[in-house]
């Protein structure tokens, strides 16, 4: 489902370009997960981004299923990242004025065509991850768990076909970091998205089947 080759990507300084990944590849397959890991700076968070359509490459390619989404305009790339991609992040960026039902549903509004049932399947994402009976809570009501069990919902809510991770566990007390990722685990499997994780907990990173560490710019299989 997801083809990366040869990808680089450096940024401008002063002198010369700095280099944040270099050479990078991977194949993912629908329903298959992988963990990045690496020390702050190696590049983990540049990767997420780059595969979520958020930072283009410098050189090399990004496929979905075979078509390269950063052959399209602005707008029409903006509306490819919504259909098909969902991220969870450290911080669940929730929105404060809103209930728990929606900000899970702020994914839906920008679409040209609203599915007439999306409400209905917010709701059961958040009876999935555990929230039924706090639909109507605003963020400030929610715990720190509670709050990225809504973010999870979030990401699910446009069925991506691909779903990123930042650091989902990294803001929790072990316990429920454990309980977050359970649930995490068990809507990718259900939903059957891809995801790539970059964490630096150890503990979540060995619950995946195929680790990688980015290593000067390069993603090494460990």
């Amino acid at each position: 489902m997801l083809r990366v080759q040869s990808l680089k990507k450096e940024f401008p300084t002063r002198g010369e370009p700095l280099v944040v990944l270099r050479d990078v590849a991977m194949e993912l397959a629908a329903g298959e997960g992988m963990a990045v890991v690496g020390p702050s700076g190696s590049g983990k968070s540049t990767l997420l981004h780059i595969l979520g359509t958020l930072e283009r490459p410098t050189t090399g390619t990004v496929e979905f299923g075979g078509r390269d989404p950063f052959a399209l305009g602005d707008r029409e790339l903006a509306a490819f990242r919504n259909s098909h991609v969902g991220f969870v992040f450290q911080d669940h960026h929730l929105l404060p004025q809103c209930s728990a039902l929606e900000n899970v549903l702020v994914p839906t509004f920008v679409q040209a065509t609203r599915d007439p049932n999306v409400e209905s399947r917010a709701r059961e994402l958040l009876d999935r991850v555990g929230l039924a009976n706090r639909v109507q809570h605003r963020p400030a009501e929610l715990s720190g768990g509670e709050r990225q069990r809504v973010a999870i919902a979030r990401a699910f809510i446009n069925r991506p076909s691909l779903l990123l991770a930042d650091e989902p566990t990294g803001n929790l007390d072990r316990k429920t970091a454990a309980a977050v990722a359970d649930l995490f685990f068990d809507l990718q499997r259900a939903e059957g998205a891809a995801l790539v994780v970059v964490t630096h907990s150890a503990e979540l990173a060995t619950r995946f089947s195929r680790r990688c560490e980015l290593v000067d710019g390069s993603l090494v299989p460990c």
